[in-house]
């Protein structure tokens, strides 16, 4: 379990009433990603998921029915099938460097009673990385999209 500093970290949890093979399939087939990951009524497109580690993730957003730009340029560092993904936007596909780093993301699906505990741990260098990732609307932002997640794999 990802230990959380809270001086550094962010974190969302909630129980998701699916199983784990649900959620897991959401979080790495393009198709079903693209439904929740950004927050309606923006639009999300995968442009690339790489799932294995120094692979790519990649996203671009359409907000207001306009043209598609950047979201999120990303590399894969760990996944554990139906269990943990682990991503950071220090790096891009092929483990290059981004050219501005902000956070590393771990993913954590157990199961539970009433179907899957989930947890985003979002990972930062420092206080001042966290708190401007929380000023962003970090809790509404990965908040909403989890609940898109949950109404998605819960259907």
């Amino acid at each position: 379990m990802t230990k959380l500093d809270p001086e550094r970290d962010l974190e969302i949890s909630r129980i998701i009433k699916a199983p784990r093979s649900a959620i897991w399939a959401a979080w790495t087939t393009p198709d079903s990603f693209a439904k929740w990951w950004i927050p309606a009524p923006a639009l999300c497109r995968v442009a690339e998921m790489d799932l294995r580690p120094g692979g790519a993730l990649t996203t671009l957003m359409s907000e207001n029915g306009g043209a598609f730009g950047p979201h999120l340029s990303a590399c894969y560092l760990a996944l554990e099938e139906g269990r943990r993904i682990v991503f950071t936007n220090a790096l891009v596909g092929g483990w290059r460097p981004a050219e501005q780093p902000m956070m590393t993301a771990v993913i954590t699906l157990d199961d539970h009673d009433l179907g899957t505990a989930y947890r985003a741990v979002v990972m930062h260098k420092d206080n001042a990385d966290q708190t401007r990732h929380r000023d962003l609307g970090f809790y509404d932002g990965w908040g909403s999209v989890t609940a898109q997640l949950a109404a998605l794999v819960e259907g």
